[in-house]
């Protein structure tokens, strides 16, 4: 190979001997790191298991006397997508000992970078160190040698807030300006709210709730902008981690590996599918290519209390994270473990003190290799792990640990990323990911389950064996910004993922118990059949960010969808907006209209499998009155669920410190799949229907005022309507299936909280200390009453609402040097419900019941320590 480079600059005769002996080095390099990570145009392989890249970089010939530099600056935002920094300063420096510093003047050269972030020089062949800076940013390059071929040499910038960082102090922040050119409503928990926020779970989910729009049900599920937890979508580093079958986030990630978490409502940009209501995205952190860097905490077990006295452990959670190099500034590498063992109780149950825990036992691994290949070519791959028990789920006040389930899972998920920008700026994003997710649902007890009007008892009725496998594969295409009528950032993808489900349900005899426990009426269950559904999804997509005029920028998006179980074509067109009302720049009026088709969860073609129930009534003298014989029956086809969303958003920097928004969305969503039992002159049928319909109305009011980089205070208020149909299909084939079915009713969602008001705050106070309290207070959840045969009396969901939702959750932590080491360590406390409000989960709805309209199950008071260790 240097034979041949050799001949080409001897026949070219404008290399100088120092040209030759700089080619040959750097070449020399090359060939000693790895075979070539910057070899002419060719791909590398990395395979971890079973994933492949080839990676390219190219080497330039010079020929004249100048060449051509052409620097590219950009950022990253929290989503991990580029943005372009236009109007930064980028300055060309000679190094000294550069061929042509005798020929030419030491001084720099300047230039500002244009619309799409791009600075051109032209400049005698020579090494250059480049800067770039712009207001509260800065970027470093590479040193870059300019060559005389007479093709442009790139250099790609990334810039970082300016943020000096002490011995004492390790600032994580990240710019928040106001966004000029985003269309879509979104929210985001950064890595210092990761960091400092009260979190009693201390998963990445819990944090979710301070959004606003975002509210925990009465269920325990997340509810985002007003859709159920199947309804939404879920990615981590842009990749499907939701159930196939149940279609809920189905992975667990240690939270020290999480950057950032957004919550995307109506997303114009048509790259976002499959799904009907939200999306969050989970971005992990880079490894360390530089400096090792790790953090031990949680590993001091921490007691469970009851009345007084000391009965064992009540959590042990040990979590250990390192992030390192193993080739400095190339290839990095992060490991995260976790163990969680964790017995959660029940106050102001009634049930007996030992028997009054959930009990949760898992094991989460997160590793990530990143691979720095050039300044335009990187590749990363991660693995997880994430087996979990959950024991006596659905516990209540009127459930008995003895009548509940277990719900075991396991799983794992390989996935990899290779980005690759090319000197033209267009940027090619290639994934795969494969993913399983096995559950099992067990019962704790024998015996037949009886539902009583106080109590239940008996063995949970159901158990469940699910199997399921993913794999997907996407590509997206960044082209170079192009101009015509404004300045066009286009982007096109193609995803394709297979699904399949293998598994069994068996139901057991289900009887319902009245006054004096009288059975007032019998569930039985046809036997069981083996579940099996295989599911192929394919999507395309096209994006154009276009920028009319400087001060309105269009979001024009059409995406295409079709799986194998519905068999149908699905069109979605989005179209966004975003204004610069004001010459200051510091008002943008947002919004946009689009329509978003959902998934089918392997659970819905299943249904026909699924054993038929015969529900037989009885009078008080025992006498059968009545006998259903349910057959399962789909009418019509199975069609993806819809929605059409829109919304209107005003943001307002009134000053550099103190942040406005105001805005309201709108989504409504047709084709639910609909359960409901149908009681006819042709026979008794369990009816799964598209006709299922959802409508969300929310207005917001989000206040966020900042002491420099170290402080923020936000305070949100939403008003918001959350109706449609209560027969869902996944509420009762899901993980905890429900026995009884009545017939459908339209009316408030069970999470509906039609008043929310949200404040928190990350403090940097003095003595090294961190304060982040989280201030939450919401209308109470919609409830029903029932008589004691389990019909609903009145109008479902309007009989009333739990009373007003309020907590005080704090956490302080202080710095801390750890003595006989140079290593820092963090030390706190944290509490929940701090001044020990009734927030009732349960209620007794029976009419038959001597305790009708008691409240029942509210957290107490809480309080634990933390200590972290920092190296």
């Amino acid at each position: 190979m240097l034979q041949r480079e050799n001949a080409l600059f001897q026949s070219k005769q404008q290399v100088s001997e120092f040209q030759f002996r700089w080619l040959r080095n750097s070449l020399n390099t090359r060939v000693a790191f790895a075979k070539g990570p910057r070899l002419a145009s060719k791909r590398r392989s990395s395979m971890l298991g079973f994933l492949v890249f080839w990676l390219w970089s190219g080497v330039l010939v010079a020929q004249d006397t100048t060449g051509q530099l052409q620097v590219e600056v950009f950022g990253v935002d929290s989503t991990g997508e580029r943005y372009y920094v236009p109007g930064a300063k980028v300055v060309a420096t000679p190094v000294l000992g550069s061929p042509d510093t005798k020929k030419t003047s030491p001084a720099s050269s300047e230039s500002l970078a244009d619309a799409s972030g791009k600075a051109v020089f032209s400049l005698p062949y020579g090494c250059y160190q480049v800067a770039a800076t712009s207001e509260g940013l800065k970027g470093q390059g590479d040193k870059i040698c300019v060559t005389t071929s007479g093709t442009a040499v790139n250099l790609a910038i990334e810039m970082k807030l300016d943020v000096v960082v002490n011995e004492t102090i390790n600032v994580t922040a990240t710019p928040e300006g106001l966004d000029t050119t985003e269309s879509s409503a979104s929210g985001t928990v950064d890595s210092s709210t990761l960091e400092h926020a009260p979190n009693v779970n201390e998963r990445f989910e819990s944090l979710l709730p301070l959004l606003p729009g975002v509210v925990r049900g009465p269920d325990g599920l997340i509810n985002m902008k007003g859709a159920r937890a199947t309804q939404n979508g879920a990615l981590v580093n842009s990749a499907n981690v939701t159930d196939p079958v149940m279609g809920m986030s189905a992975i667990n990630l240690p939270i020290d590996v999480v950057s950032s978490v957004q919550v995307l409502s109506n997303p114009y940009d048509s790259e976002y599918g499959k799904f009907a209501g939200a999306i969050s995205t989970v971005v992990t952190k880079a490894s360390e290519l530089e400096k090792f860097h790790g953090n031990l905490q949680n590993f001091v077990p921490r007691p469970k209390e009851r009345d007084g006295h000391l009965m064992g452990i009540g959590g042990f959670t040990p979590r250990l994270t390192v992030s390192t190099p193993v080739i400095k500034g190339r290839v990095g590498v992060t490991q995260s473990l976790e163990y969680r063992y964790v017995r959660s109780e029940l106050n102001q149950t009634g049930l007996p003190p030992l028997e009054r825990d959930t009990r949760l036992e898992s094991f989460d691994s997160f590793t990530r290799v990143d691979f720095k290949i050039n300044d335009r070519h990187t590749a990363a791959v991660n693995l997880s792990f994430y087996p979990q028990k959950l024991d006596y789920l659905g516990l209540n006040t009127f459930t008995p640990q003895p009548s509940t389930p277990n719900l075991h899972q396991r799983g794992y998920m390989a996935a990899s990323e290779d980005i690759y920008t090319f000197n033209s700026g267009a940027l090619l994003e290639s994934r795969l990911s494969v993913k399983t997710f096995d559950a099992d649902v067990k019962a704790n007890s024998v015996g037949l389950f009886q539902k009583g009007i106080e109590t239940t008892e008996g063995g949970f009725f159901n158990r469940q064996d699910r199997n399921t496998l993913r794999f997907e594969a996407s590509e997206n295409y960044h082209f170079a910004p192009m101009q015509a009528r404004g300045q066009h950032l286009i982007k096109a993808g193609f995803n394709f993922a297979r699904n399949s489900y293998d598994g069994n349900q068996i139901f057991d005899p289900v009887e319902v118990l009245g006054v004096s426990t009288r059975l007032v009426e019998r569930i039985a269950f046809a036997a069981p059949s083996p579940l099996n559904v295989d599911q192929n999804e394919s999507a395309f997509f096209i994006q154009d960010k276009w920028t009319v005029w400087p001060r309105l920028t269009l979001d024009l998006g059409l995406r295409l969808d079709r799986d194998s179980v519905a068999e149908t074509n699905n069109l979605a067109p989005r179209l966004g907006f975003a204004y610069l009302l004001t010459n200051d720049s510091k008002t943008v009026l947002r919004g946009g209209m689009g329509l978003f088709y959902d998934r089918v969860n392997l659970n819905v073609p299943t249904f026909l499998d699924l054993p038929a129930r015969t529900e037989t009534r009885f009078a008080p003298s025992g006498l059968v009155t009545e006998t259903w014989a349910y057959q399962h029956r789909l009418t019509g086809r199975i069609q993806n669920p819809r929605s059409l969303g829109w919304s209107l958003q005003l943001d307002r920097e009134i000053t550099s410190a103190l942040f406005l928004r105001l805005g309201y969305q709108q989504r409504s969503t047709t084709r639910n799949f609909l359960l409901n039992p149908d009681r006819t002159v042709e026979g008794d049928f369990l009816t799964l229907s598209n006709s299922g319909r959802d409508r969300y109305r929310e207005f917001e009011a989000t206040a966020r005022y900042r002491l420099g980089e170290k402080t923020h205070l936000t305070a949100s208020y939403v008003r918001s309507s959350a109706v449609g149909d209560l027969n869902d299909f996944g509420s009762f084939y899901g993980n905890v299936a429900q026995a009884v079915i009545r017939p459908n009713e339209r009316s408030l969602l069970a999470f509906n909280a039609p008043n929310r008001f949200l404040f928190w705050a990350d403090v940097q106070g003095p003595f090294k200390l961190t304060i982040a309290p989280v201030l939450d207070i919401h209308s109470g959840f919609p409830y029903s009453v029932v008589n004691e045969q389990l019909d609903f009396v009145g109008p479902r969901n309007k009989a009333g609402r739990f009373a007003r939702f309020t907590t005080l959750d704090l956490e302080v932590l202080r710095q801390i040097g750890l003595p006989f080491t140079k290593h820092k360590g963090r030390i706190g406390v944290r509490t929940f419900n701090l001044f020990n409000s009734f927030n009732p989960v349960d209620i007794q709805n029976n009419q038959a019941s001597s305790r009708f309209g008691t409240f029942f199950n509210s957290k107490d008071f809480q309080i634990r320590g933390k200590f972290v260790i920092d190296f």
